[in-house]
């Protein structure tokens, strides 16, 4: 009688360049976040004496609550604004390279919108304080004048335009091509047997871009307007040289008088702060850094819902 014998499984062995990848993959990891965690350690240590700090060094405010809250509202409202402009504008733009222009056109205009995320932040500052402004300027007063009733357009108008209105669509360039390079991509990434398949079935390109390609895309999408609004809630040069800021909480628009943002307010006052007044300024930079790691908490829990749904 035959026996049989069963063979064990190989272990197949790791080469060592796997080994080595992993282990720094590992490093990376284990860096990143120890660095985030520093970051967290440093300014809730640096920040928690400002909580008893006088009004002085709170800019005359009762506590620190009135002191952060207007930059905070400011922070949110400048990148709500910069959002709300760059998103529908990076979307078009990313779907025209991807689907509509031919590939000689596309290709360059890609690389020209790549381009705008390696300009720095002081020259959309200076284009924001030295054209745009003014340029905005007779706008906001056609705004105050026939739309005044509307609390956003209220003013009285600035004359130099440096209103949060300006500084949100100067966030918005600035956005704009982060949001089209990741979108761009994740729609060039859509199978081409979906779109193939619906333009047999008789749908048109747009109708085959809105049923196969932007479900397809929908978790990048969304990742892609999170860092978007992310580079929005931290930047700091272009705000501060643009905006014409105070700690006051305001709808109006194109008032000349803006609320300022947390980052602006720290570039502006850090130079100038002593003693438990650069307490203040970390402390509010705390807070600036809770609401940020908020934002991408919320992106990354909205695409895991996305992505279970697709599945």
């Amino acid at each position: 009688m035959a026996t049989v014998t069963t063979s064990q499984p190989r272990r197949t062995r790791q080469r060592r360049g796997d080994l080595v990848f992993a282990g720094a993959t590992r490093v990376a990891a284990l860096t990143m976040v120890l660095a985030l965690a520093g970051v967290a350690v440093f300014l809730t240590a640096e920040g928690l004496p400002a909580i008893g700090a006088p009004a002085d060094d709170m800019g005359g405010a009762s506590s620190l609550v009135a002191y952060i809250w207007p930059l905070l509202f400011g922070t949110l409202l400048s990148a709500v604004i910069a959002l709300l402009i760059a998103a529908p504008l990076s979307l078009g733009v990313a779907l025209v390279i991807s689907h509509y222009a031919p590939r000689r056109l596309s290709k360059p205009v890609g690389y020209l919108i790549d381009l705008l995320a390696a300009v720095p932040s002081v020259v959309y500052g200076l284009w924001g304080l030295a054209f745009l402004g003014p340029f905005l300027g007779d706008l906001y007063a056609w705004l105050a004048k026939y739309l005044g009733f509307i609390p956003l357009f209220e003013g009285p108008a600035s004359d130099t335009g440096r209103t949060i209105l300006t500084a949100g669509v100067v966030l918005a360039i600035m956005a704009l091509p982060i949001i089209t390079a990741i979108c761009r991509e994740v729609f060039t990434q859509t199978p081409s047997l979906h779109q193939e398949a619906a333009l047999a079935l008789g749908a048109t390109r747009w109708e085959m871009i809105r049923m196969a390609v932007l479900p397809y895309a929908r978790s990048g999408i969304i990742s892609a307007l999170m860092l978007g609004l992310g580079r929005a809630l931290g930047e700091t040069m272009a705000v501060a040289m643009v905006l014409s800021a105070n700690r006051i909480i305001t709808f109006d628009l194109i008032s000349t008088l803006s609320p300022s943002t947390i980052a602006a307010n720290i570039a502006n006052g850090f130079p100038e702060a002593t003693g438990l007044g650069v307490n203040v300024l970390i402390a509010s930079g705390l807070v600036l850094f809770v609401i940020t790691f908020a934002v991408n908490f919320a992106a990354r829990a909205i695409v895991a819902r996305s992505d279970r749904k697709v599945s």
